[in-house]
């Protein structure tokens, strides 16, 4: 079975029981913790082969434990168990896009040629927040700088794309 289909599979499992046990935020909470660690040792020690389940359990728990939930703890245990680490940001990869589906939450990604104001990025966000489309969602803005725009900018979200720029 391919890597995207496990990962999947173990975000959808985790997400559902989320929702059964009333977790879903503290859950999401400690996925973007998890995710939040960048650390290059943490990921090769992981992702070894050669390290066995049980020591990846242990490290997990000193690195997280107290900091993520039961819940949270108890799954990334089976997931070291059942031997799917490597397909361990791909689930939290996953359940972050279950959850914005769940939310409602779209990612508004903004490409511009300089670093527009704050003001200018919430007024975007807002006219397109207007349209009938995303009405019923709540548009959260990703920023992107791209110096081979001359002017204007680039809206995306899912897989609309709204450009208004100029490229040499």
């Amino acid at each position: 079975m391919r890597q995207f289909k496990v990962a999947n599979r173990y975000a959808k499992a985790l997400f559902t029981l989320a929702i059964e046990t009333n977790q879903l935020e503290e859950v999401n909470k400690d996925i973007q913790l998890i995710e939040a660690l960048d650390h290059d040792e943490f990921k090769r020690i992981l992702l070894s082969p050669i390290i066995s389940s049980d020591k990846k359990v242990a490290l997990f728990e000193a690195v997280f434990g107290g900091r993520i939930s039961k819940l949270t703890q108890s799954f990334f245990n089976l997931v070291f168990q059942k031997g799917r680490v490597t397909s361990l940001i791909e689930i939290g990869h996953d359940f972050a896009v279950q959850y914005r589906e769940h939310k409602g939450i779209k990612i508004m990604k903004l490409t511009t040629s300089v670093p527009v104001s704050a003001d200018v990025k919430e007024d975007i966000r807002k006219r397109m927040q207007a349209m009938e489309k995303y009405k019923k969602s709540t548009l959260v803005l990703e920023e992107k700088i791209d110096a081979a725009l001359v002017g204007g900018f680039i809206v995306q979200i899912d897989d609309a794309l709204f450009d208004a720029s100029i490229r040499h």
